[in-house]
């Protein structure tokens, strides 16, 4: 009896290790980049160009990266991987009440909040800006507003404050801030003499009261939160460029809500679809403007350079540096310019500003990014016309 009970356990565990594999030789791909929220590996070739960079590549480094390659795409696509990765967090999640993974802080009312990517630093505030820091940040603004000046055009830089920042309430309650000082509040103070910084926080905390702005899973503000932020913007932009006209009040957008999948927050766990939420949307009741590049998109898309433009409009012209957060922004914003262009990235870049013509060029960052992202003063040019 016991050789029997050995040798079920022995087939039991052959076929469980087995059956993944069977499962792909019958074509079952058990990939699902949707449920994951990441791109998964692609099956490797023995191209003679490197699919990664499209360099060429001799035929031994082709053979010696197919095995890699190989091995990489089984653990991404091997049979069932989907089921098996949406079971171990919905065991976690619902089971244990923790999220499954370090990237994700599960907080009260099934808030989910970023703690990668200097969140969780900027929830805590354990780490105060240094002064050489603060002082490139202040250097580069200064840079930034007098090239501008000096070639006729105008200058607004903003922080878009983390969901933490705005909701800390709903953040784990076994997680402490250490201070009540932010870098944000540091970079604002240190710069506030520029004249050109917008701080949109208290208009966001304002309207936090009366409807939720930001997603519950996922990193970003709704549509009702980027609203509150464009009225600052706009508003002070405004007093530099007042060719862009009022901002648009809330009675020109209907309010909506749908049921939604979880979003970013949750793919990082597994829970895509485990998951939902009430999306809070505000829709222009008329559109004026186009997105014109990349052709087939819309303007909140995550694409590295969008243009839109308004057909036979005069209003003033824009360039935005930007990040994620500009994404909800710019359908707010593209209506106040014949032709904006925003640009996925931290840096101030002259050359494609010079490219533009703009009247005014905008810079946003999101608060945890002043964590990872040093400004480099010395890339801004003197200020020469």
């Amino acid at each position: 009896m016991r050789r029997f009970i050995n040798l079920l356990v022995v087939l039991g565990f052959a076929a469980g290790i087995a059956t993944p594999l069977l499962a792909n030789l019958r074509g079952q791909d058990g990939a699902d980049a949707e449920v994951e929220n990441r791109a998964l590996a692609p099956f490797p070739t023995l191209a003679a160009v490197d699919p990664k960079d499209g360099h060429p590549r001799s035929t031994w480094t082709a053979i010696t990266a197919y095995l890699p390659g190989l091995d990489a795409w089984f653990s991404d696509h091997f049979g069932f991987r989907a089921w098996l990765v949406r079971w171990q967090a919905e065991s976690r999640y619902f089971g244990l009440g923790v999220s499954p993974t370090s990237a994700v802080v599960k907080g009260r009312n099934h808030w989910l909040f970023y703690a990668d990517d200097g969140g969780m630093d900027d929830f805590t505030n354990e780490k105060p800006m240094p002064p050489e820091l603060l002082t490139a940040w202040r250097q580069t603004m200064f840079r930034a507003r007098d090239w501008c000046r000096a070639h006729g055009i105008a200058y607004v830089f903003t922080i878009a404050p983390d969901k933490h920042a705005i909701y800390p309430e709903q953040f784990d309650p076994n997680i402490r801030q250490l201070s009540s000082l932010s870098r944000i509040d540091q970079v604002m103070t240190a710069t506030i003499d520029t004249g050109v910084v917008v701080d949109v926080r208290q208009a966001v905390m304002a309207g936090k009261k009366t409807e939720r702005l930001y997603h519950v899973t996922d990193t970003h503000w709704n549509s009702r939160g980027a609203f509150l932020a464009y009225q600052q913007l706009i508003t002070a932009i405004g007093y530099q460029v007042p060719g862009v006209g009022p901002a648009w009040p809330r009675s020109d957008f209907e309010a909506s809500s749908r049921v939604v999948l979880g979003q970013d927050l949750a793919g990082m766990m597994g829970l895509k679809r485990s998951l939902s939420e009430e999306d809070l949307r505000l829709t222009p009741k008329h559109q004026r403007y186009v997105v014109v590049e990349p052709a087939n998109t819309a303007a909140s898309a995550g694409e590295a350079r969008i243009v839109t433009e308004i057909p036979g409009s005069e209003l003033p012209r824009a360039v935005m540096f930007r990040d994620s957060f500009t994404s909800a922004l710019a359908p707010f914003l593209s209506e106040h310019f014949s032709r904006i262009v925003y640009l996925w990235q931290n840096d101030f870049d002259a050359e494609e500003v010079l490219k533009e013509h703009p009247d005014i060029v905008i810079q946003e960052i999101v608060g945890r990014h002043l964590y990872g992202y040093w400004p480099t003063p010395s890339l801004i040019p003197d200020a020469q016309p």
